[in-house]
């Protein structure tokens, strides 16, 4: 098991690129399936998960090949029916969570998944009752093997049908998509996600071949069509690794540019950092952090504390909470951190108060933050990853602290961030693997 030593209280200082979009990266790959053609995605994160993906496409028979630093070429031509049935299948399944968006491509041009419950981060309880509901209401039966934990779809054809949603999932929406794409009919989608993510998944579909309205809204509709052909995709940047960014530099009091990061998808994510004080500037497709000795978390307009909470697509994503309340430690002032959709996210911040932090924990949903206004800095320890987006809470936290601080579990971390200590130490952390 890998761990990170982190010298603390070092500034950052020069510009920084962010890697492709895991969560969009995940569904595209899934996607490939969907046709016999050969698929190009460009942007493609090094990342423990997308690379497990990739592993467990390769080894379902589609032809893999790397085209360039971050390009791969994916044609699902004979895929190996057997092996998606096999005990190696299942179990490879149950160790990442990105492999339950194979369901809906794989029911809808091969008639039949088996899926075992996925793995992923332990942040609460993640349903998949959208997932197969969906695809349940486009004419599939399902079945689950409680002893195996194995799930079984099957459909001879799918047809379209009118659904409503009963949460707005990123993952569930992409998986109902892609099944429907290849159904009989139309199928229209109400409370669908309309991640900026979702909406790169649906472009790369129409440009296959698929008829899908209302990209970008919660009402999807969808024109079945007989077969998709190849393409051309470009990965978005990581909006997660972008607002990271920005939190390190407000931590660490330092100046830094993040480039490229595709301005008008971040949404709420800019000025939900604005709140807590921290000035940032968008200088054409790049953000511009100055040094900040301090900042200031803003109040409601009657004056009452600031409630920082994550909500769907156009709101703020709940997988930035966990750094946003690691910033707000040490801003001026105090702020209530509220994680509605997840009900674990928050337990880390017991490292935190060990840390020296001014936190409270009302629930498993809520915390409040009493930021130290930089008069106090975090002492350095020995700490835990969690999951991802915590384990890089951690180590913004590690980065401002006095002292050396010891980050395990980091496998974690790199399930969702890309060669993260040597493209830090290139703009000036000191961090080390172990």
């Amino acid at each position: 098991m890998a761990s990170f030593v982190i010298e603390g209280g070092h500034r950052l200082n020069g510009e920084i690129h962010p890697q492709g979009a895991k969560n969009e990266v995940l569904q595209i790959i899934c996607a490939t399936l969907l046709t016999k053609e050969e698929v190009t995605v460009n942007h493609i994160p090094d990342i423990l998960d997308v690379n497990n993906l990739i592993q467990l496409m390769r080894e379902m028979g589609v032809d893999v090949a790397k085209t360039g630093v971050d390009s791969y070429t994916f044609k699902a031509e004979n895929i190996d029916l057997a092996y998606l049935e096999s005990e190696e299948f299942l179990k490879k399944c149950s160790s990442l969570r990105g492999s339950v968006m194979l369901i809906g491509p794989m029911v809808a041009r091969f008639g039949k998944a088996l899926i075992s419950k996925p793995g992923g981060d332990k942040i609460g309880r993640r349903r998949l009752d959208t997932h197969l509901v969906g695809i349940q209401n486009l004419g599939a039966d399902f079945r689950y093997d409680e002893e195996r934990g194995v799930y079984e779809i099957t459909a001879e054809r799918l047809r379209g049908a009118y659904m409503l949603l009963d949460e707005a999932s990123v993952t569930g929406t992409a998986n109902i998509v892609m099944a429907a794409v290849l159904a009989k009919g139309t199928t229209t989608i109400y409370n669908a996600a309309c991640e900026p993510y979702l909406q790169q998944l649906c472009r790369m579909l129409n440009r296959m071949g698929a008829k899908i309205g209302g990209i970008a809204s919660n009402l999807l509709t969808i024109e079945g069509v007989e077969e998709l052909h190849g393409t051309e995709h470009r990965v978005l940047p990581d909006m997660i690794e972008v607002g990271s960014f920005i939190g390190m530099a407000a931590m660490t009091g330092s100046e830094i540019t993040i480039k490229n990061v595709s301005y008008e998808n971040l949404g709420i994510i800019p000025e939900s950092f604005r709140r807590l004080g921290i000035k940032l500037e968008q200088r054409g497709d790049d953000i511009y952090v100055p040094a900040q000795d301090s900042y200031q978390i803003e109040s409601f307009i009657d004056g009452s504390i600031m409630t920082i909470a994550d909500a769907p697509w156009p709101g703020l994503t709940p997988d930035l909470l966990s750094v946003m309340l690691v910033v707000a430690t040490q801003a001026k002032g105090s702020v209530l951190i509220h994680q509605k959709m997840f009900e674990s996210r928050l337990f880390f911040v017991d490292k935190l108060i060990d840390m020296g932090a001014q936190i409270i924990l009302c629930d498993p949903h809520r915390a409040v933050v009493i930021g130290h206004n930089h008069g106090f800095r975090l002492r350095g320890a020995r700490l835990t990853s969690p999951d991802i987006r915590a384990g890089i809470a951690l180590l913004i936290a590690a980065m401002s602290a006095e002292g050396t601080s010891t980050i395990s579990n980091i496998e974690q971390i790199d399930r969702g961030y890309q060669n993260i200590e040597g493209r830090l130490n290139a703009i000036g952390a000191r961090i080390t693997r172990i």
